[in-house]
């Protein structure tokens, strides 16, 4: 491997944790991104000449210490550098192998950039960009916005967190039920970056998802018993149960045309065990309807016995309890399946003010009217999906289901 794609690789493998371990050392967002972001910088313009260390992630850690290191050394007053985080003497700085409930340091981060002090929608960026290493580009296409809002949005965050002085710790046992909701939201954002990214050449972040996953587990174990949580974990679980038939030969495979028999179904087995045994006392919460659809998916051992009733049912139920027009679009699939696309694509009028940047959206009514007979309609929503698309992956299978309708003898039919 090249010394570029060495680098690319150490940020996307090592970014995350290595910014975790630096802010709880140097106790400061600022200080710790920009020694890192020194730090990579160095490795691009070394390891093409000195080859690769033998441990880059160890190589990388070791230079951006010294650059902080450095900074502080350069500003005596280190007014620059005023700490972003208050660390609470009486609980220290806990080390790897701390053990704590939980000694990891990027959950502890999620729950310092999820604190009630900032917005739920900074906490969210704060801790995609922070613990899962997302661009802030990647992060303001999650939620369709320009990039330098985001930015923008992240700077008044880490200002937040500075006044509020939050410590960088997991929260006791008391603060845990308010602060569940925001983390939940944040490890299900990073999971839905690696199950469909926003951008790039692959549609799959393997990395990534499994990273969420594991971040489920770790706050599964926290705070059991707890039904949004355990329902979160299922939910994450059995959709990576499908990773590997999703894209083959780099091209994306539709729900209905992949392979079943590849699906991991000791995965599945798994998320329908925590599923069943974490039961709601009483109405069931949005992760647990999302789990549940997930579950009727993944049971179907043929297309055919998909209970597209159920699942339109249950996507009618969290569309209620949400509000969200992304879950409206994808009850708008269900309801073609059950009822026909007419009244699929009467459930997506309106939509567009709510999802102007959302491809899918595009992409859906261009196969309604597709399943129709309005070819012609159907080409200018396959055209704007096509510009949409953030991966390659989506825009090639959007463009070969585009040429299949321009190549029908039927593409003039209104």
């Amino acid at each position: 491997m090249t010394g570029p794609g060495a680098v690319e690789l150490a940020y996307r493998e090592h970014w995350a944790r290595l910014l975790a371990m630096l802010v709880r050392e140097l106790r400061s967002f600022e200080l710790a991104e920009d020694a890192l972001q020194d730090a990579f910088a160095a490795a691009a313009s070394r390891w093409p000449e000195d080859g690769i260390p033998d441990q880059p992630a160890g190589w990388l850690r070791a230079v951006a210490r010294r650059r902080a290191l450095d900074f502080r050394r350069r500003e005596a007053t280190r007014a620059r550098y005023l700490p972003l985080l208050a660390v609470d003497e009486t609980i220290g700085v806990p080390d790897l192998d701390d053990a704590a409930p939980i000694a990891d340091d990027r959950l502890q981060l999620i729950f310092t950039c999820c604190h009630p002090a900032v917005t739920v929608e900074a906490q969210v960026a704060l801790t995609l960009r922070y613990v899962a290493g997302l661009t802030t580009g990647e992060i303001a296409r999650l939620f369709l916005v320009p990039k330098t809002t985001m930015a923008a949005r992240l700077t008044r965050a880490k200002k937040k967190i500075a006044e509020a002085g939050i410590p960088f710790r997991v929260p006791d046992e008391a603060e845990l039920p308010s602060r569940i909701s925001s983390v939940l939201a944040t490890i299900y954002l990073i999971f839905t970056e690696g199950y469909r990214a926003t951008a790039g050449t692959e549609l799959i972040r393997e990395d990534l998802a499994a990273e969420a996953i594991r971040l489920g587990r770790l706050l599964h174990e926290l705070i059991r018993p707890e039904p949004e949580v355990a329902a979160l974990l299922a939910l994450m679980v059995l959709q990576h149960a499908r990773r590997h038939t999703r894209v083959v030969d780099g091209r994306l495979v539709r729900l209905a045309d992949q392979v079943r028999s590849r699906w991991r179904w000791d995965e599945i087995a798994e998320g329908l065990e925590v599923l069943d045994r974490h039961r709601p006392d009483g109405q069931p919460g949005r992760y647990r309807l999302q789990a549940l659809i997930a579950a009727a998916h993944a049971v179907a051992l043929h297309p055919d016995q998909t209970a597209w009733p159920a699942i339109a049912e249950l996507y009618e139920d969290l569309e209620r309890l949400t509000g969200s027009p992304v879950v409206r679009l994808n009850r708008a699939v269900a309801v073609a399946e059950t009822a026909g696309p007419e009244d699929a694509l009467a459930l997506l009028d309106g939509l567009d003010q709510h999802l102007p940047l959302n491809h899918q959206l595009h992409a859906t009514r261009a196969e309604l009217l597709r399943w129709m007979g309005r070819n012609a309609a159907a080409l200018p929503e396959y055209d704007r999906a096509i510009e949409l698309a953030g991966t390659e992956v989506e825009r090639n299978f959007l463009l070969a289901r585009r040429r299949e309708v321009e190549l029908d003898a039927d593409a003039p039919h209104v």
